[in-house]
């Protein structure tokens, strides 16, 4: 029997969900929100199932099926017949953060894949959420895309206003029911999610808006957030912090409603968004079920992960500890393993030329010659110290283009923006020699991209004059030109073709200085990695030897390997650089000064990036 108790905090509990519902209206459009979800996973599911027929995974589940960890041995991936994984054990355990690490190419972006289409065997009781496409374009808010997908909550509260509309109440069901829903939090969903998505950025009038309105970046973030509040028992993200910077149409035109395209340059800039990017560190340092992260920066590996996987020649390695501790750790063992290894390799020759020697002497040194063998068969049966092979380093190199009397690029008096009515800049004062080396950092949508556009020229001032010494060569970096690249030529022939009259031999040690060589160097580009068009990318711009670079976002299909020969090819440039990145290692490692874009101004931080970070940190209450 329920008591009246149990009864009025039913009612009042299906009173407050109506409310915040808002009505029957608000729940046929979560229901059709859902049915609308549902019908974009089945054309994406079709497409995986697809994409799975290019993969061949095998391995053996030994941890217990109802168990919270994962343990899967002999464990195997192919890819278009190409071995990535070849008998590996993967280890993943309850309250624990992964980083998944190894250079471009090897397959990490697969192993997360075939994990989130349960490739692998993983237990049915596990919900995995593998974060892989941006959200659907529909008719749902922000806010509704990332409440409806918790399904089992939509359908608890589905049944708990039928039931509470039935003659007797609903009883003891709906009893049942709220007590699930206290055990979901349902009575917060909607703040939870709002709060998520707040700290990807989107302020309130943008959570209300369609999700249709939006540009594939914002619904990306969508699809980040829908991740987060879902915390699901396995959750899988790649690259996640590529998400946190998005295409400045958004900038200019915040929900994508294309009201403001009519004034503004067809061109796309990069919004960098360091305030989110530590939100979602300080959200994932917190995340208490299994994460698997791959990313190339340094800095949010070491927030976030307590465990570091590392995929190299075929094998899974797995290290405790976040990404610093895992390079100590890694550099102890191979040291140790040379150093193993040499020694063997010493008493092998040793043993092996004593027998030849006297393995058919006297009856004494025969003897000894045989023990020599049978201590020899002996170390062969107990394993061998394998040769330590390390990862292949790429070496980047800029031209070294000498001097030009200061000033090189001055700003006077600029006012810039889209419309007269809203600038983005006011009265900016300030000069970039070549021995600058800036950092702009700042809120979304301040500017950073634009700034860099008027350094170039691309945009003009509204007002004030930008000038450049008359001897100046810029080249600037953005993921765009990627989009420039002709798929079916090789990076050799780009280069051919975008600088003619030049030697074939000159084109190669051109691309050679950014890592590519033999093969890669002819093979159409559309077999190339994202990684490696970028680096043909570096190649056709130092090959017009600029004196200042401006880099938007350069690391974003780089390996934490690539980004440090990045960081220290610019170390060793002699040129001028501004950076925009959302790498706080990379900042931390190549810029002298950091400059804040914000309140239409440009203004120096007194200390560094990580200084800059606690900041951050500090102003949207994340402080440790």
């Amino acid at each position: 029997m329920v008591s009246d108790a149990s009864k009025t905090k039913a009612a009042q509990k299906k009173a407050a969900a109506a409310a915040k519902r808002g009505g029957k209206a608000a729940a046929a459009a979560a229901k059709k929100a859902s049915t609308s979800s549902k019908a974009a996973d089945k054309v994406a599911n079709g497409i995986a199932d697809l994409q799975i027929s290019d993969r061949t995974c095998t391995g053996v589940l030994c941890s217990h099926p109802l168990s919270r960890d994962i343990r899967i041995e002999s464990l195997s991936v192919t890819f278009h017949g190409h071995d990535l994984i070849v008998d590996s054990e993967l280890e993943l355990n309850y309250g624990r953060r992964y980083g998944l690490l190894g250079l471009n190419g090897c397959g990490k972006s697969t192993l997360l894949t075939a994990i989130g289409c349960r490739e692998l065997p993983i237990p049915d009781h596990m919900d995995i959420y593998h974060l892989s496409r941006e959200i659907e374009a529909s008719d749902m808010s922000a806010l509704e895309a990332v409440i409806s997908c918790d399904e089992e909550r939509l359908q608890l509260e589905k049944e708990a206003e039928e039931l509470a509309a039935q003659d007797d109440g609903g009883g003891e069901s709906l009893e049942r029911i709220y007590e699930r829903l206290d055990a979901l939090d349902a009575a917060t969903a909607e703040k939870r999610a709002a709060e998520i998505l707040h700290g990807l950025g989107f302020d309130k009038q943008m959570q209300a808006k369609k999700t249709r309105d939006f540009s594939g970046g914002w619904r990306m973030r969508i699809a980040l957030a829908r991740a987060l509040f879902m915390n699901p028992t396995v959750l899988l993200l790649d690259e996640p912090t590529n998400h946190l910077g998005i295409l400045s149409d958004l900038k200019r035109d915040p929900l994508g409603c294309g009201c403001c395209h009519g004034q503004i340059s067809s061109s796309l800039d990069t919004i960098v968004d360091l305030e989110a990017c530590v939100w979602l560190e300080e959200n994932l340092k917190k995340f208490e079920r299994i994460l698997v992260v791959i990313s190339h920066s340094q800095d949010f590996l070491n927030g976030v992960c307590t465990n570091i996987i590392h995929m190299q020649n075929k094998k899974l390695k797995l290290y405790t500890g976040n990404y610093d501790q895992y390079v100590q750790t890694r550099s102890e063992l191979e040291e140790n393993q040379m150093k193993q290894y040499k020694w063997e390799q010493e008493q092998i020759a040793s043993m092996k030329e004593y027998i030849a020697r006297f393995g058919h002497g006297s009856a004494k040194l025969a003897r000894q010659a045989q023990s020599k063998e049978k201590t020899l068969a002996k170390m062969e049966r107990g394993g061998l110290a394998e040769k330590v092979v390390r990862d292949k380093v790429l070496v980047f190199r800029f031209t070294d283009v000498g001097k030009l009397p200061p000033p090189v690029l001055q700003f006077v008096e600029v006012s810039f923006g889209y419309t007269p009515d809203n600038l983005i800049y006011k009265n900016i004062d300030f000069g970039v020699d070549l021995d600058s080396r800036i950092a702009l950092v700042g809120p979304n949508g301040a500017g950073k991209s634009t700034l860099l556009k008027l350094m170039t020229g691309e945009l003009m001032p509204s007002d004030g004059m930008v000038r450049r010494h008359n001897h100046l060569r810029i080249a600037q970096y953005h993921q765009h030109l990627a989009e420039k690249l002709d798929m079916e030529m090789s990076a050799l022939q780009y280069m051919i073709k975008e600088y003619p009259g030049n030697e074939e031999e000159r084109m190669r040690a051109a691309v050679g200085k950014f890592g590519l060589s033999g093969k890669a160097q002819v093979m159409p580009m559309k077999n190339l990695s994202d990684g490696q068009r970028s680096r043909v990318i570096f190649a056709w711009l130092a090959f017009r030897q600029p004196q200042m670079l401006l880099l938007d976002e350069p690391t974003n299909h780089l390996d934490i390997e690539t980004i440090d020969s990045l960081a220290e090819a610019l170390n060793e440039w002699d040129g001028g650089m501004v950076l925009v990145s959302h790498d706080f290692r990379l900042i931390n490692q190549v810029a002298h000064e950091i400059w804040v874009c914000a309140n239409q101004s440009v203004t120096r931080w007194e200390g560094d990036i990580m200084e800059f970070k606690q900041h951050l940190k500090a102003k949207a209450g994340l402080s440790d």
